[in-house]
């Protein structure tokens, strides 16, 4: 507990995110030591920017006090990039995140042949059937399965997995103890029975929209290989497909019907040179000679869909927007092929716009780094990767690896 409190610390820092606080580790080699660090120690920090010192000079324990004690109230686990429970596929991604709260029982993911089914809130039915289809086929031959717990394909196929007998990873954008999308707590409840729930934010963070495809790294980065069931052109699936392939995972996709929008999206990636998905057995072949005693061969017995499962999720989808929602919609951009640049960006506001600006200005003088946009843009860490995802996403920025961006032409 003395020491967990230090990465909690570092790891709630306002303007440190998850690459910086890398860095100050492998610097210093402990929280600890980052956090008992001298001034003039920490700007011997290579890369370390001025918001980024000056959130190091808090050295307030309250909170993460704070946090430790509400997690051994729920029960939460905390695991830190430094312990031997930490997925080492994570911790080799560009950013992983230096704090995992986990509840639940969280298998050695490393030995796991752990694939990612994603795809859109607004699924319809054949995105419905292919989606708990995969969850149940994998789930039986011995895969585990990780999704997001959103709405429409993550909660069918998280549902189908279970289904299956198989034990999910549920990836959240929110604290573990909040339910989002409310109507899946018996999911959750479901999940850490047999799984676990994972996210790098501590209890009571709320489901904001821009935690969401941030968290998708960390989908990713646990997974040997990511399936996009149904997605239109702009969607939050497709940037967790282009966060696996520059974390050298496998991509999938699922063909769909080419005059389906929904299917827009997961066809463009067959064409870019995604894996075809013409039935979960595709993903099994792949990996059962690397994980053959995880795996099982032989055939499957399909099972119908589950007819409340099917009734629940096709009313949220025709319901779609009806309520209140916290999360930006993703979904259901306009599915445009062209996109000006130029005009597009005259409508932004709030965070958006300020990462837009100041990534502008960084590239009028040279390469245009995330480090560099949080410093130039003044936002917290979390709230600049937020908003540079959602430019991603409107088709206004472009990654180019490494942790730099660029404006898409």
């Amino acid at each position: 507990m003395s020491t967990l409190k230090y990465y909690v610390w570092l790891a709630t820092r306002e303007n440190v995110g998850a690459a910086a606080a890398g860095r100050l580790l492998r610097h210093f080699g402990s929280a600890e030591n980052v956090f008992f660090a001298r001034e003039e120690e920490l700007k011997a920090v290579p890369e370390l920017r001025p918001n980024e010192l000056r959130a190091l000079t808090d050295k307030d324990l309250s909170a993460p006090s704070a946090v430790l004690a509400k997690c051994a109230e729920l029960g939460h686990r905390v695991v830190t990039i430094q312990d031997a429970e930490y997925p080492e596929r994570l911790r080799n991604i560009y950013d992983p995140p230096i704090v995992l709260y986990v509840k639940g029982r969280l298998p050695a993911l490393d030995e796991e042949a752990v694939v990612a089914v994603v795809g859109t809130r607004s699924c319809t039915p054949y995105g419905l059937k292919q989606a708990e289809n995969c969850g149940y086929t994998l789930a039986r031959h011995g895969l585990l399965v990780a999704t997001g717990l959103a709405k429409g394909v993550d909660t069918a196929a998280a549902l189908g997995a279970l289904r299956g007998g198989g034990a999910v990873i549920g990836l959240l954008g929110c604290g573990l103890d909040v339910v989002y999308p409310p109507s899946n707590d018996k999911l959750y409840e479901d999940v850490v029975a047999v799984g676990a729930l994972i996210s790098e934010y501590p209890p009571g963070t709320a489901a904001v929209g821009a935690h969401f495809p941030v968290r998708n790294r960390i989908l990713s980065g646990i997974s040997v290989g990511v399936a996009v069931v149904e997605a239109p052109l702009r969607s939050g699936a497709l940037i967790t497909a282009s966060r696996a392939l520059e974390q050298g995972r496998d991509v999938f996709a699922v063909p769909g019907n080419v005059d389906s929008e929904s299917s827009l999206g997961a066809n463009r990636l067959l064409r870019d040179g995604a894996i075809p998905m013409t039935s979960p057995e595709d993903i099994v072949d792949e990996y059962i000679d690397l994980f053959p005693l995880k795996i099982k061969g032989g055939k499957v017995r399909s099972v119908p869909l589950d007819k409340k499962l099917e009734k629940k999720l096709l009313e949220t989808a025709a319901a779609k927007n009806g309520g209140a929602s916290t999360e930006k919609e993703i979904d259901n951009s306009d599915a445009s092929d062209y996109i000006d640049t130029e005009k597009a960006a005259l409508s932004l506001d709030g965070n958006e716009k300020a990462v837009y600006d100041a990534l502008r200005n960084l590239l009028r003088s040279g390469e245009a780094h995330i480090d560099d946009v949080i410093a130039l843009s003044g936002l917290a860490a979390s709230e600049v990767l937020g908003a540079m995802t959602m430019l991603e996403i409107d088709g206004i920025v472009s990654p180019l690896g490494g942790g730099f961006y660029g404006i898409s032409e």
